[in-house]
């Protein structure tokens, strides 16, 4: 840009290039869930899409499983029998274990509820054949 030329010219036609281009991406909308999975379909924009309009992330899925595991350095905290005897006296115990939690989780989805939906923009970069279904959303004022 050269000392001549208005700035805010400039400014005003960068955001009417950028609007442009925006107004013809599909956006994120909200969803609901009209079945759950395993035959999941979700109402969005006046459409029921299933599942093979849709992602949904791998714990979402009903009976998907979490394994956690780790290692515990700890040590209990002083307990006594109470009978008086030495070997009741108060005492702990050293921990010092691996361990492995599985979680299992289901019944996620539910009639109803409301998802945050993505789409997946083709190749000429403005139509949608595919959404990815990215989490339930829910309204801290109970609405």
């Amino acid at each position: 840009m050269n000392k001549t030329d208005n700035p805010f010219k400039e400014l005003v036609t960068l955001n009417r290039k950028i609007a442009q281009g925006s107004s013809m991406q599909p956006m994120m909308g909200i969803g609901v869930v009209v079945s759950p999975p395993p035959e999941i379909k979700i109402k969005y924009n006046g459409f029921i899409l299933d599942k093979q309009f849709l992602y949904i992330d791998e714990y979402w899925n009903p009976g998907h499983t979490r394994t956690h595991k780790g290692h515990i350095v700890s040590e209990t905290q002083p307990r006594s029998g109470g009978s008086g005897d030495a070997e009741f006296a108060s005492h702990t115990h050293e921990i010092d274990n691996d361990y492995t939690d599985v979680e299992t989780l289901t019944d996620t989805w539910k009639t109803g509820d409301k998802v945050l939906m993505a789409p997946i923009v083709g190749e000429d970069g403005r139509t949608t054949k595919q959404f990815v279904v990215l989490c339930k959303l829910v309204r801290l004022d109970g609405n």
